[in-house]
């Protein structure tokens, strides 16, 4: 028997419906929805307990009913302190994303960054439940991130590169003529047979997996990286080397570079910009070292322990080479030269006496007429790119990319490097505060995770309890006001007071 029109029209809550029951079937329930199931390729609705009736023309609902249903969308205990302070580092470059993107793209954008940074090893299906769960859902409201739509998204954003190259390029505007670039690349497994950047590189067929290459620069004076970019896996460094810093335009700066980017690779990039510069390794082979004597150094390096020096300009060139010979790394080459030629039978002092010459040494080519001591500093520091990547690799999960086709990688590479972005920021936050002198940042961002707020009723959102040395972080950080210092008592006993 149907439902009379009068009470299916009776005001009662939504997502519910009318059920009749009793002897005569006049009497209404009013029971919730909480569903579908899929029964033979049919979408068919599954009801829940009854929450009310309707009697005499009125929804009645049963007493206590409607509170003890939990709504699935309301989080009352959210992770705060991380994501609370790595918006609070990171929030102008959101500024920089709204240049290039809408403000929905952005946030989406900047949220996925957060996210990665603050759940390691996070996958694009469990973005919307970590936003959800975080603060992060508190400070931007309203944020698309389903699976199906950060799918979507992220292969609408590789589509889009150009946009990608746009903000890329207004960061390495602001790069200075004084600035060093550190410019390296990593590989990440990517094993997808759909796209054409996943290849065997020369490490990865050894062990038969696919790689994507991906290329970083790194500013020294910043302390954090500027811009990156996706190759195949199986490019070389040197054939990426001037694609790489013309698609990013740079140019300005002194880019310090490997031996896998000579600077001839993209000799005419340096020419047509007078303001980019080159410093890179010479390889030992080369016929630069004996044609201009290198080897046989003819001074100390001002401000070093142990370490010679020679400084030659190239004949018919602007360029200069510098070589170095480090005493202690000279010891520990041939020591292990000679444990290797004892273990293998190899033995030739011939070729024990040639191979002497250069252990220790470093032979470096540049377009500036620099002193050696500035020149040597700027080569030795160049292992923070390894830091980079090592953080890139471990610190942030980024050792393998799960999406298949190009535009997914390249749309998931940007959000990666905002990532990467993301985590230096919060080092230096972090080295500012003197928070590495005592915990590794792995630990910092560990003790921030567990910092939560819960909301016990409409009078808003506190700090659960944690332990008072995690309370310190949160203080040392900012997010956390420090304790007042009682005023400090002068030494000695108080003064005498006479009395008449």
């Amino acid at each position: 028997m149907p439902i009379p029109a009068d009470i299916l029209a009776v005001e009662r809550p939504k997502n519910t419906v009318v059920i009749a029951y009793g002897k005569d079937k006049n009497l209404y329930a009013v029971r919730q929805r909480v569903g579908c199931k899929n029964v033979g390729g049919r979408h068919l609705p599954v009801n829940g307990p009854t929450i009310g009736h309707i009697v005499e023309g009125a929804y009645v609902p049963i007493a206590n009913a409607e509170p003890k249903s939990v709504s699935p969308v309301s989080v009352d205990l959210k992770d705060w302190a991380d994501v609370v302070h790595a918006d609070s580092v990171f929030k102008g470059l959101l500024d920089e994303l709204k240049e290039v993107y809408s403000t929905s793209d952005a946030l989406k954008i900047y949220c996925i960054a957060i996210l990665r940074v603050c759940n390691p090893g996070i996958k694009d299906n469990e973005l919307k439940e970590a936003y959800d769960n975080s603060f992060l859902s508190e400070l931007y409201p309203g944020v698309a991130l389903s699976r199906n739509t950060v799918s979507a998204f992220l292969g609408n954003l590789g589509k889009n590169c150009s946009r990608i190259i746009r903000f890329m390029r207004s960061r390495t505007a602001s790069v200075g003529i004084d600035h060093h670039l550190l410019i390296d690349g990593t590989l990440k497994s990517d094993e997808s047979r759909v796209n054409t950047l996943s290849d065997f590189s020369r490490k990865a067929a050894v062990r038969g997996s696919r790689d994507i290459s991906v290329l970083y620069a790194f500013d020294l004076d910043t302390m954090e990286p500027v811009c990156s970019k996706c190759f195949p896996g199986n490019m070389l460094d040197c054939t990426a080397y001037e694609s790489f810093i013309e698609e990013n335009d740079i140019t300005r700066g002194l880019i310090v570079g490997d031996k896998g980017f000579p600077a001839s690779a993209a000799e005419a990039h340096f020419a047509g910009h007078p303001d980019l510069h080159y410093l890179n390794p010479v390889k030992r082979n080369s016929k630069l070292i004996g044609r201009h004597g290198m080897l046989s150094f003819d001074t100390l390096l001002p401000g070093y322990d142990g370490i010679t020096c020679k400084k030659a300009k190239v004949q018919g060139k602007d360029k200069w080479l510098y070589s170095f010979r480090d005493t202690a790394k000279a010891a520990k080459e041939e020591k292990d030269y000679l444990r290797r030629a004892r273990a293998e039978g190899t033995y030739d002092d011939k070729e024990f006496r040639q191979r002497q010459l250069s252990f220790g040494t470093i032979v470096l080519e540049c377009d500036l007429d620099m002193a050696p001591e500035i020149v040597y500093k700027a080569y030795s520091e160049r292992w923070e790119i390894e830091v980079v990547i090592r953080y890139y690799k471990s610190a942030c999960g980024f050792d393998e990319t799960r999406v298949h086709d190009d535009y997914s990688v390249i749309g998931s590479e940007f959000c990666d490097f905002l990532s990467t972005l993301l985590t230096f920021r919060l080092i230096k936050s972090f080295d500012k505060a003197r928070v590495l002198e005592r915990m590794t940042y792995g630990k910092a961002m560990s003790i921030l995770h567990r910092a939560k707020k819960i909301r016990y009723d409409e009078t808003g959102w506190k700090l659960i309890r944690i332990n008072p040395s995690h309370e310190r972080l949160l203080q040392d950080v900012g997010l956390l006001p420090k304790p007042e210092e009682a005023p400090k008592r002068r030494p000695g006993r108080p003064k005498k007071i006479d009395i008449v």
